[in-house]
């Protein structure tokens, strides 16, 4: 269940409790409101800390500087490594 059904499940949960006075024999929609609620509120408590984990900071990367050797003519060759 993702972060969008947790909510889904808060607000019908609070729609349930709040918002209706339907009366079913032998349900109690206040009781199952809360639990929407409850399980919803679970689930974005979850998901937030997974999400918090799965986040993976990158060092910066530093320049890669290649040396190359210097030709220098010294009577033998002409300086360009030939």
């Amino acid at each position: 269940m993702g972060l969008g059904g947790c909510i889904i499940l808060i607000a019908v949960g609070a729609i349930l409790t709040f918002a209706t006075d339907w009366d079913m024999q032998g349900v109690n929609l206040d009781l199952v409101g809360v639990i929407f609620m409850i399980v919803g509120l679970i689930g974005v408590a979850t998901f937030s800390s997974i999400a918090r984990r799965r986040r993976v900071v990158m060092p910066p990367t530093t320049p890669v500087v290649e040396d190359r050797p210097h030709h220098t003519r010294d009577g033998y060759n002409n300086g360009y490594g030939a």
